[in-house]
This record gives C-alpha cells, structure tokens and sequence, in this order.
C-alpha cells in the first residue's frame, strides 16, 4: 500500500512540475516595438538635419560644387519631409494602446504595421544617407 501511495505522490509531483511554462528568455520584441525602434534612432538625428541644412543654404550657388550643395540640402529636406509624413500618417493609423501598451491588431492594422515598417526603414535610410553625404561634402 506504501508503494501504491509513494507511486501516486511521484507521479502527481511529476504532473504538476511539467505543467508549469518553462521560463523563456527575455521576451522578444513585438513587430509594433521594432517598428517603433527605428524611429527613435534616427529622431534623434532630426537637429543634425537642420543644421546641416543651415550649414549648406549660404554655400549654394552656380557654380558645379554649389548646386552639390543644392542637392545634398534638398535631400536633408526631404528626408526631414519624409519623417513628418511618416509620423502624421502612423499617427493616424494607430492608436496610443496599440503603440505603447501592445493591444491586439487586427487583421487590418496588422497589415498596416507591415506596410509601416517598410516605411520606416526606407525613411531612416533617407536620414542617414543624407546625413553622411552632406557630411562627406563639407569634409572636402
């Protein structure tokens, strides 16, 4: 009898250690998480664009290297437009509990996330890239 109760005692002890959720490493970031880990690395870069932009205006003329600096002012405006642009329109799209808090998207939203995601990292290419041309040019 001794047996039959040590046998069950095991094997309840067994059933009930298996059953908890083995703890995983640190949580995975969300897709809402990344896309919003992009912003916040290049927002920052915003000021760099405005002075570079302001670096660059008195240069331009019409000479070669003077309309350069046209160009390259024009593409840290636009990469400057693209943010704002991108800002407004996710903005509207989500709301604060879906950004901040990871409330449920729906099907909808969740393709929309897709499509802002791509968006970013094309905008934060934009800032970098005009960023480091504008950079190279002044070194010269």
């Amino acid at each position: 009898m001794k047996k039959y109760i040590l046998v069950l005692i095991a094997i309840a002890t067994y059933t009930l250690t298996s059953c908890k959720e083995e703890k995983k490493g640190p949580a995975q970031p969300t897709q809402m998480q990344q896309v919003m880990a992009i912003h916040d690395e290049v927002m920052p870069k915003m000021g760099e664009l405005g002075k570079l932009v302001s670096t660059l205006k008195p240069m331009i003329d019409s000479t070669k290297t003077g309309m350069q600096y046209e160009k390259a002012m024009i593409d840290l405006q636009n990469a400057n437009k693209s943010m704002m642009d991108w800002m407004q329109g996710f903005g509207s799209k989500f709301d604060s509990d879906e950004i901040l808090n990871g409330k449920e998207l729906s099907a909808e939203k969740q393709n929309l996330l897709n499509t802002e995601e791509t968006q970013i990292k094309e905008v934060a290419n934009k800032i970098n890239t005009s960023i480091a041309n504008a950079e190279a040019m002044l070194k010269k």
